[in-house]
């Protein structure tokens, strides 16, 4: 009798559909992340309604991403991940009944549990579907599910409502989770003991605070850029859908290289740093320039450094946390990510309202190059 083929996890069924959901899911919301600041601006609520329209959304979602890891060991990850795309994509074609601040927020605080939910439970999956040698590769393929949604949608979305009317968009961004919401329903996870392993030495590695941090200061910078580029250069459509395709294609590319990068040379924990500092020098470009290419340029490095971190902090805050609490580190690894994003929109905001966007920018460059040329964390072994 022939052997039968041996399938790898990378590309097993439940692998494939966790990305798929993860593609509609985060579709819904990079479409309307960008769009609902300018939505809000357009009715009056300015710089800090508008970054605090971002804010609300990445507080509820961190605040929900802190007890994902008890909803995952009671309810299981397939149910999680579908109840989140339910509900960050049900309430979106609401936003088009008003542009003011509060019917925003409320629908915001609903699409945030839901954003909560999706991003744990999914990042999560990844741990829970692939052997520890994977893990690089494998997280690498699901920044790209991440990503190429808001490679297309982030410059999409504000054109989109632009030429097409917001009400569109808030429709699509809806539908998008709802179909994810299905996909998840049909995944599989399965036990421990069923799971294909692939021998492997423990990595060494940093500080669990390492990759928090790291993760921390550079979504606080893309959250801030994404946010505040579609008002700091408002009479260059092209410009910002450019330099926003940009920082999505940058952190599409920086993910796909860490994954290579930790899998292949175990370099899992080394590129935290240099990335930070990627990002540093790419806000330190829209500061000193500001308009024209370069600030397509200084958003696709600020992408880069980013997409370095994301990857490599995944991996390592997973092998720091070992089989039994992977959801615990996604839920640390989400948390920086949403928490980063929210204060950089909110707390730049902050800094834009008196002092103008290029202030905004200089303050998320100069946190990003102190920790980058901060003490080095020393690693663990």
């Amino acid at each position: 009798m022939a052997a039968r083929p041996v399938t790898s996890p990378l590309t097993s069924t439940s692998f494939r559909l966790v990305l798929v959901t993860t593609v509609l899911a985060f579709g819904g919301y990079a479409l309307l992340l960008p769009v609902v600041p300018l939505w809000v601006a357009r009715g009056g609520s300015g710089a800090f309604g508008a970054g605090t329209t971002t804010g609300v959304l990445m507080l509820v979602t961190v605040t929900t991403q802190l007890a994902v890891p008890w909803l995952l060991a009671r309810i299981g990850h397939r149910w999680v991940l579908g109840i989140g795309a339910l509900l960050l994509g049900a309430p979106a074609p609401l936003l088009a009944l008003s542009p003011d601040l509060a019917p925003v927020l409320a629908v915001s605080v609903v699409r945030g549990v839901g954003f909560g939910l999706v991003t744990v439970a999914g990042s999560a999956l990844v741990a829970e579907l692939v052997p520890p040698a994977q893990l690089g590769r494998a997280s690498a393929r699901y920044g790209l599910a991440v990503g190429l949604p808001q490679f297309v949608l982030l410059s999409a979305g504000v054109a989109a409502a632009e030429r097409l009317g917001f009400t569109v968009v808030f429709v699509v961004a809806g539908v998008l989770p709802l179909l994810g919401a299905l996909i998840a329903t049909i995944v599989r996870v399965p036990p421990r003991g069923e799971r294909p392993e692939t021998a492997s030495a423990p990595r060494s590695g940093p500080p669990a605070w390492w990759p928090v941090l790291a993760m921390l200061v550079c979504a606080i910078a893309q959250g801030g850029l994404i946010t505040f580029l579609p008002l700091a250069v408002p009479d260059a459509g092209t410009v910002v859908a450019l330099a926003l395709l940009g920082t999505a294609a940058g952190g599409l590319t920086g993910r796909l290289v860490a994954g290579e990068l930790v899998d292949r040379r175990g370099w899992g924990g080394r590129l935290l740093r240099p990335g930070v500092l990627v990002a540093a020098v790419g806000m330190t470009v829209e500061v000193v320039v500001g308009s024209g290419p370069s600030v397509v340029v200084g958003a696709v490095v600020v992408g880069l450094g980013f997409g370095l971190v994301q990857n490599d902090a995944l991996t390592a805050l997973f092998a720091a946390a070992g089989p039994e609490r992977y959801g615990s580190a996604s839920a640390a690894w989400n948390i920086a990510y949403d928490a980063g994003t929210g204060a950089g929109a909110v707390g730049l905001g902050a800094v834009a309202e008196p002092f103008g966007y290029a202030a905004a920018f200089g303050t998320s460059a100069v946190l990003l190059g102190l920790v980058a040329l901060g003490s080095h964390p020393p690693r663990s072994t």
